[in-house]
């Protein structure tokens, strides 16, 4: 379902080129026109009779957008309940309004791309009416349209557009399909462009993530045929070629589904496998770089239906408009200080020409308080003179009186400092006598804890005497025990080099036997080959051959001859009695 606000962006364009006087109002018969459209496009059973209901007592002007509104949301919007074509929704409002507000002469794309940018437009804009692009936004779909025409941002062919944008501060949908179609891709081939916008708008408006062959394995013949995949949000869909004519099927992406990675097989490589509830679909990429981008489109799409996020186009759109919102909330709140701050800075100023104003009235009553105080000292440095002559001769005086009481002074401080020293020398007498008594108690209080620690020290060498005897008596006996041991342990050892001996004789008896009885078999071979030789001459080896019948020519231990086969009987009977005889013997 397609969210409300992207449908009243389109039908707002509609309304207001039905708009004719641009007051804002519309008449009643056009509205008929447009609602009927809408209820067609959007599959929704129309009801005549409710306009006429809804505006019954407005019936002699035109309507305006805000009496409209209403009966928009309830009698067509909150009615929509299944999925209808966007596109044809989008070309009906298109159709109403692009001719009375674009000129195509001055454009170098066709009117299908400027419906292509209308539609983006109609993506990047504010939730405000009239409707209108920030700048940010604006900059934004130039960069991505750069990047699919495949030329590279240039800062400095923006500069001026960018200068244009933040004197008018947003557009509108007509101004955007100008500064693309007359401005931005000027000099540009006109294919290029329509290629770049028809990307463009295939991400941002269709919400295709990624479109490309692959091979598909089909369910019931378990071939391999070339699709074109597109891949968005909800599906991954594929046609018969990228004409989008001829849909075979949809890949349906929800929480269950899963992808996984397959190896190489049947002769096709880059394999992988999407999992859903009721069928498993196998899917061949070109070459290891697409598989990887594929798995992880999908995996992407995935994860966000999981998540119940929207698409990726629409999550950073409502990323970048938090971010404006928040940006624009800041320097809101730098201005308002700002302001603050021109208030204060305002107040300190008129403080301070209050304060200059009362220096100035300050300086020039002090200048008056100077004259009136030069005028007054003038009089008294006369009074002071006469006072001063005065004071010179009590001073003289007073310097007699001091200078007989200075002498006074001098031997009574000479008395007080004999005094002094005396009452010091008697405070180190009893200081000494003092120190001495806390050596002595000290020197009585070592000599006390000397004497324990020797008693108690005494007392430890006796225990650990004790504990040596101890040790030794236990030491000694264990010595005993271990020449037990010795002793037990040297009559083993002797018992076992005894039997070694006799293992040893009994080892060479054994290697004498092992050689007369390979003495034995060495007369017996030598016996048994003389044995042969002399069968060999006597059986006819060396005996003429002679014709015999036509039959095929027997081959016998004793070399190539013609014998019957009676002759053949008594030959070999005859060696056999002949072994038995000999064979006791030996």
């Amino acid at each position: 379902m397609w969210p409300r606000e992207e449908l009243l962006k389109s039908i707002w364009h509609a309304f207001t080129a039905l708009d004719v006087d641009h007051r804002g109002k519309v008449s009643k018969s056009q509205l008929k026109v447009l609602s009927y459209n809408l209820c067609t496009v959007m599959k929704i059973p129309l009801d005549p009779v409710t306009l006429e209901q809804h505006f019954k007592e407005d019936c002699q002007g035109p309507l305006s957008n805000q009496g409209y509104m209403p009966y928009l949301n309830t009698f067509i919007l909150d009615k929509v309940q299944e999925e209808f074509d966007i596109q044809e929704f989008n070309k009906m409002c298109w159709t109403l309004c692009y001719k009375k507000n674009i000129c195509s002469k001055n454009l170098i794309i066709s009117d299908d791309d400027a419906f292509k940018v209308w539609c983006i437009f109609n993506f990047l804009s504010e939730d405000q009416y009239p409707l209108v692009v920030v700048a940010e936004e604006v900059e934004y779909f130039l960069r991505r349209l750069t990047e699919a025409m495949g030329s590279g941002w240039s800062e400095e062919k923006f500069a001026n557009y960018r200068l244009q944008l933040h004197t008018k501060s947003c557009l509108s949908a007509w101004d955007l399909i100008d500064l693309v179609g007359a401005g931005f891709c000027k000099g540009l081939h006109p294919q290029t462009v329509s290629m770049g916008i028809n990307e463009v708008f295939q991400e941002l408006i269709l919400d295709v993530v990624k479109q490309g062959y692959m091979m598909k394995k089909g369910h019931k013949r378990k071939n391999w045929t070339e699709r074109w995949f597109v891949l968005r949000p909800n599906t991954l869909s594929y046609y018969v070629c990228e004409d989008l004519v001829e849909k075979k099927g949809d890949i349906i992406l929800n929480e269950d589904c899963c992808l996984e990675s397959l190896p190489d097989k049947e002769g096709k490589k880059c394999l992988f496998v999407i999992k859903c509830t009721n069928k498993t679909f196998e899917i061949s990429a070109s070459d290891k770089k697409k598989k990887q981008e594929w798995v992880q489109a999908v995996q992407t799409c995935i994860q966000l239906v999981r998540l119940g996020l929207l698409s990726p186009h629409r999550e950073a759109r409502l990323r970048r408009r938090e971010l404006r919102q928040r940006r624009q909330a800041e320097q809101e709140e730098v201005t308002q200080k700002m302001q603050q701050l021109q208030v204060a800075n305002d107040h300190k100023q008129r403080q301070l020409e209050d304060m200059r104003k009362k220096m100035e009235e300050a300086a020039l009553r002090a200048a008056t308080e100077e004259q009136r105080r030069e005028v007054t000292q003038t009089d008294l440095q006369d009074r002071f003179r006469l006072d001063l002559e005065r004071e010179k001769l009590v001073r003289q005086q007073m310097e007699e009186q001091v200078a007989q009481k200075s002498i006074e002074l001098e031997l009574y401080l000479q008395r007080v400092q004999e005094l002094e020293d005396m009452y010091h020398q008697l405070e180190e007498a009893l200081e000494d006598e003092r120190l001495a008594k806390q050596d002595e108690e000290a020197m009585r209080k070592l000599q006390a804890r000397l004497l324990d620690d020797e008693v108690a020290k005494r007392s430890e060498l006796e225990r650990l005497h004790q504990q040596q005897q101890k040790v030794l008596s236990q030491t000694e006996a264990e010595k005993q025990e271990l020449v037990t041991v010795r002793e037990a342990k040297e009559r083993e050892l002797s018992t076992a080099m005894e039997q070694l001996d006799r293992l040893e004789k009994e080892q060479q008896g054994a290697l004498q036997q092992f050689e007369e009885v390979s003495r034995k078999l060495q007369r017996a071979a030598n016996k048994t080959k003389t044995w042969k030789d002399k069968v060999a001459k006597h059986e006819g080896l060396v005996r003429l051959i002679q014709p015999g019948h036509k039959g095929p020519q027997r081959i016998t231990n004793w070399g190539p001859a013609s014998f019957t086969n009676t002759e053949l009987e008594l030959k070999k009977k005859l060696w056999q009695e002949r072994k038995k005889q000999e064979a006791p013997a030996q």
